[in-house]
């Protein structure tokens, strides 16, 4: 487990997409307590519930290239937590994410970490049977969520970006711990984790370079 959060030695602000989600809104509070300036895209600015004076809220989608340009610019680091939701489109991800980069290459913005699940595979990842047993059943149930999953990491990947791709398992609205595992799918392995705990580590990340180019996966302890 990563230590004790640093405070921010600058002020960065952060371009946030899917600050209005469960674990968009916890990711927003602990940001904001460390001092971030946050521009956060939303459709509905009613749905978001925090409001601070570093806090700036966009009206927008993440499917118009202009919103997220909009937003994107004059911000240090970018965190992407959006995911589907009824009735989103099948490629939601894939094309949010590639607007994402068209917008940080424009504005010359060259961090992102983004939000992803335990399904998407990666190359260091060793899964025991209850893994195999998830994504089998993800292909069968989620295909659609899957298949976006990795194509929007193939953007990344492919984007020259310094990015990072945090999975989480089945995520919880338990209390958080502090406490969390940090690793890859089975190793050391876990099936839950709170979406504070969750937040707290893509926190983290905001000061840190240790996971750039990976997708490390995290779990409870």
């Amino acid at each position: 487990m990563p230590g004790p959060l640093r405070q921010p030695t600058t002020m960065k602000q952060i371009a946030l997409f899917g600050g209005s989600g469960k674990t968009g809104r916890q990711f927003l509070q602990q940001a904001l307590d460390k001092g971030y300036r946050i521009k956060a895209l939303v459709r509905n600015p009613a749905t978001l519930s925090i409001s601070h004076p570093a806090l700036e809220v966009i009206k927008g989608d993440v499917l118009r290239l202009d919103d997220v340009d909009k937003t994107v610019a004059g911000t240090d680091v970018v965190v992407s937590l959006f995911g589907h939701v009824k009735d989103s489109p099948a490629n939601l991800q894939t094309e949010g994410t590639q607007n994402i980069v068209t917008a940080m290459k424009r504005h010359g913005v060259q961090r992102i970490i983004s939000l992803s699940g335990g399904g998407l595979p990666y190359e260091k990842d060793q899964p025991k049977f209850a893994d195999k047993l998830i994504r089998g059943i993800m292909q069968l149930v989620a295909k659609k969520i899957l298949d976006d999953a990795i194509n929007h990491a193939a953007v990344l990947q492919q984007s020259g970006l310094q990015w990072t791709i945090v999975r989480g398992p089945r995520l919880t609205d338990a209390p958080g711990t502090g406490r969390y595992n940090v690793g890859w799918v089975g190793v050391p392995g876990g099936t839950q984790i709170s979406r504070t705990d969750l937040a707290q580590f893509i926190v983290s990340l905001l000061e840190s370079d240790e996971f750039i180019g990976e997708m490390p996966f995290v779990t409870k302890v």
